[in-house]
């Protein structure tokens, strides 16, 4: 079977497996590239935070062949979760969650679609090796799918499509056999600075450019310990996640409804109210938030997160929870009440 072949068969099991989205991406190592070189400097001049996974895979991310040993090609995949119902249903006291999280975790969902394209692929290409991640291994996702033609990485540093917006989740299968590459994506953010605008941190540096140190997405999600108290007043009421640089993007006017049902907002969770958060112990958390993404904070990251977003938001219960926090068994839930209590005190006083 010739390599244009094998990629159309690809693109078509992947259809097939249930995926919206489908490309192909020759496998190179990358430490030579131009993009290589610029997620080498983005580690070293420590813009990845405290994830110190990017830097102890860093040659394995820059080299797929040292993932899976004769990697010819990449199978990228992706799922739209753009969902918009629901958003008359926040209420005041309540907390963001982002979008994506907002239904089943969705490499639940990945991981089923995927072992399925896999079984696929091998019925359909003998003796073919594969090895899938859904941002659980060390891969560059969002370039390979920009190779792939899935789409191109906005000034914002996500993927955007011409036909889906930002709405986009990605997977990738690794293949040890060559298929024929798709044409690479064109960048069609042309003057548009309307996500680095709206940043409420300056994480954005600069266009395609990313501090995570700064990231409302980073602090809420991978972030452990405490959160730099000059960010803590910038961050609003997210809880976990942030879409204020997908929101505003202008290709968004083209999303469309998702298809995929586990990504439907669950209602206790689109809108949690946030005293219920600071207060909820390891048990509640566990049962409101198991099997969803939102559970990657941990129970005393998603209060710490509530305790700065009352701090700014403020309302009728938030001092009487946050008090309750003080007795919290987490030293940093602990310590982000107290400042969340001190801010609405401060702000509450006479000027």
């Amino acid at each position: 079977m010739s390599p244009g072949k094998k990629s159309r068969v690809a693109k078509e099991l992947a259809s097939l497996a249930g995926f919206d989205l489908a490309g192909i991406a020759g496998l190179e190592p990358l430490a030579e590239a131009d993009e290589g070189r610029r997620f080498r400097a983005w580690v070293e001049e420590g813009r990845h935070g405290t994830m110190g996974y990017m830097a102890r895979n860093l040659e394995r991310r820059l080299d797929p062949g040292r993932i899976l040993p004769g990697a010819r090609s990449v199978l990228c995949v992706a799922l739209n979760y753009w969902n918009g119902a629901g958003e008359d249903s926040f209420q005041d006291g309540a907390g963001q969650v982002a979008r994506y999280a907002r239904g089943r975790d969705y490499h639940k969902v990945f991981a089923r679609r995927l072992k399925d394209l896999e079984h696929r692929l091998a019925e359909h290409i003998p003796g073919v090796r594969t090895r899938a991640y859904v941002d659980t291994g060390p891969v560059l996702e969002k370039l390979w799918a920009e190779r792939a033609g899935l789409g191109w990485r906005g000034k914002h540093t996500n993927l955007l499509s011409r036909e889906w917006g930002s709405w986009l989740l990605l997977g990738e299968i690794l293949l040890d056999t060559e298929l024929e590459p798709d044409a690479g994506a064109e960048d069609f953010c042309g003057e548009c600075t309307r996500c680095i605008d709206v940043c409420p941190t300056g994480a954005i540096t600069g266009p395609y450019q990313l501090d995570a140190n700064l990231c409302i997405s980073y602090l809420t999600i991978e972030h452990r310990g405490s959160i730099p108290e000059e960010l803590r007043p910038l961050m609003g009421d997210h809880v976990f996640g942030c879409d204020e640089c997908l929101d505003v993007c202008p290709w968004n006017r083209f999303a469309q409804e998702g298809k995929e049902a586990d990504f439907k907002p669950r209602a206790d969770i689109l809108a949690p109210l946030l005293e219920d958060l600071v207060t909820m112990d390891d048990a509640a958390f566990l049962k409101r938030f198991a099997g969803t993404a939102v559970m990657r904070a941990k129970r005393e990251g998603l209060a710490r997160n509530a305790c700065v977003a009352l701090g700014n938001v403020g309302g009728p219960g938030a001092m009487p929870a946050l008090r309750r926090a003080l007795d919290d068994p987490s030293p940093v839930v602990r310590e982000h009440a107290a400042w969340a209590l001190d801010r609405l005190q401060t702000l509450s006083e006479p000027r």
